[in-house]
């Protein structure tokens, strides 16, 4: 009985040990972004290499066609052609299925790439999972064109975030 109550001592500090030395520091400014490699709502696979040499706005949402993530989504989609004129491309990631992505994509007419994360495992590397682990963060990364993160965005606001983007954009490329 001993032997078991010491063992299970053990077992339980293990894992606890163990759970915070899996828990990632919080990422910084400069450092590289994590790698990803997810669907689309097409199916596509898109990883963060193929960005590489652009400027990427890499925006986390809770849930597909809820009002804020709505709001976020559609404020991305008409400011569009102002990001893609400073070099920059838009990518959506949720841990919603390529199914949901697609119908919202469809309903709101989103130009732009929604990535299914739907183990939460890179918004877990971009510190975008909840603790629950059901939903991502509402978090966006700017992500340099050599895929250094050039600026966090930490509970982005669903009506300024697009344009806190292209503000930072302008400053950062000088302009």
């Amino acid at each position: 009985m001993k032997i078991l109550s010491i063992l299970a001592t053990l077992m339980a500090i293990a894992l606890f040990f163990g759970s915070q030395a899996a828990r990632a520091e919080p990422l910084k400014v400069g450092q590289p972004a994590p790698d990803f490699n997810l669907p689309d709502q097409s199916g596509k696979n898109h990883k963060l290499a193929d960005y590489r040499g652009k400027w990427l706005a890499l925006y986390f949402y809770v849930k597909d066609d809820t009002p804020g993530c709505t709001e976020q989504a559609c404020k991305f989609r008409d400011d569009i052609h102002q990001l893609t004129d400073l070099g920059a491309q838009v990518v959506g990631v949720s841990v919603d299925d390529s199914t949901s992505h697609a119908n919202f994509a469809k309903k709101y007419n989103l130009p732009f790439p929604l990535l299914a994360d739907s183990k939460g495992e890179t918004a877990a590397r971009y510190d975008s999972l909840r603790s629950d682990g059901g939903m991502a963060k509402r978090n966006t990364f700017l992500i340099d064109p050599q895929g250094k993160i050039a600026k966090i965005y930490l509970s982005a606001s669903t009506s300024r975030n697009s344009a806190e983007v292209i503000e930072d954009l302008k400053k950062l490329k000088g302009l």
